[in-house]
């Protein structure tokens, strides 16, 4: 799954070794995505870097915990635009980015 929230961009999956856990291993291309989500999510994990993969980083959290901080932040949700939104939290550069990712999946609709 991939989010892209006013706190970062994250990619969330169930690794093998998450099974047995009872987690999920979210990762994120930028380490202040995830110090940021944590401030939502305490039980997040230690932040691992260049675990070999195409992520930067990433780290592991309860799946409960996560459901309920994604629904938290749903619930807590008091913007009408999400760009402007990001711009606000994460500065223009970010929100240009996002804004990028926007019109790349708008062509889904044409």
């Amino acid at each position: 799954m991939w989010l892209m929230t006013p706190l970062g961009f994250f990619s969330i999956v169930r690794k093998p070794d998450d099974v047995e856990r009872g987690t999920l291993t979210i990762r994120a291309r930028v380490k202040s995505d995830l110090e940021a989500l944590r401030k939502h999510l305490p039980s997040l994990g230690e932040i691992v870097e260049n675990a070999g993969t195409d992520y930067r980083y990433r780290s592991k959290a309860p799946r409960g915990d996560i459901a309920r901080a994604l629904g938290k932040m749903v619930q807590n949700l008091d913007y009408d635009n999400f760009k402007d939104e990001v711009g606000k939290k994460q500065g223009k550069d970010r929100a240009k980015i996002y804004g990028q990712v926007w019109s790349v999946l708008y062509d889904l609709q044409r």
